[in-house]
């Protein structure tokens, strides 16, 4: 598949590329993160959050709300899943990764997606992107054999575990974690009881 740059119109359907943060140290501190074989997510990192950037996250970015800074690593070359929040994501590469975009417009009444429907996005180290609330994403993809690394900044208590069942039925059958709805592909290796409503092809990178 073709795959654009975030620099791209393309991409502005999906978000915005983030303009005037010096990202210098919040890189930096990522190389101290790992980097496994499959794809590791921590939704909050202290380390990452006690730097000067997360304020300027926090008040810039978010208008004041708080929120929480993570990474997503590893290795991944497959579209998996799609998911989606009620508020907007900051993506900042720490390596060159691929993101895997679509748009919440497109999910069908019963909320399947059509994988076809899929975009794909380069974004180079040490850019930083707002996904818009109403893109679907999913873990980053690699740019090539050595990997990705990705700050994940989002409001804070984003993609913790439920505190209870979710069986009003609609949209609700989605709700993965807090703040996450998800819709899997059935070739996704994603946990039993999974939304799978993706139709096509589990794309490859």
């Amino acid at each position: 598949m073709k795959i654009y740059n975030v620099a791209d119109p393309n991409f502005r359907i999906y978000g915005q590329v983030l303009q005037g943060y010096d990202f210098t140290e919040l890189l930096e501190k990522m190389k101290e993160t790992p980097l496994p074989e499959d794809v590791v997510y921590e939704p909050s990192v202290e380390a990452l959050e006690a730097l000067p950037i997360c304020k300027e996250f926090s008040d810039r970015g978010y208008g004041e709300m708080p929120i929480q800074i993570g990474y997503c690593n590893g290795n991944n070359h497959k579209l998996n899943a799609l998911e989606y929040h009620r508020d907007s994501e900051l993506n900042i590469a720490a390596t060159d990764l691929i993101l895997l975009l679509g748009r919440q417009e497109d999910v069908e009444e019963d909320y399947s997606y059509d994988t076809s429907k899929v975009e794909a996005f380069l974004l180079p180290k040490g850019v930083g992107v707002e996904l818009f609330a109403t893109t679907l994403h999913y873990a980053p993809c690699n740019a090539d054999d050595g990997g990705f690394q990705d700050v994940v900044v989002l409001p804070k208590g984003t993609n913790y575990p439920l505190s209870g069942a979710h069986e009003a039925g609609g949209e609700d059958a989605l709700l993965a974690a807090t703040n996450k709805w998800l819709i899997g592909h059935e070739e996704g290796g994603l946990p039993e009881g999974s939304f799978l409503g993706l139709k096509g092809e589990n794309l490859t990178i």
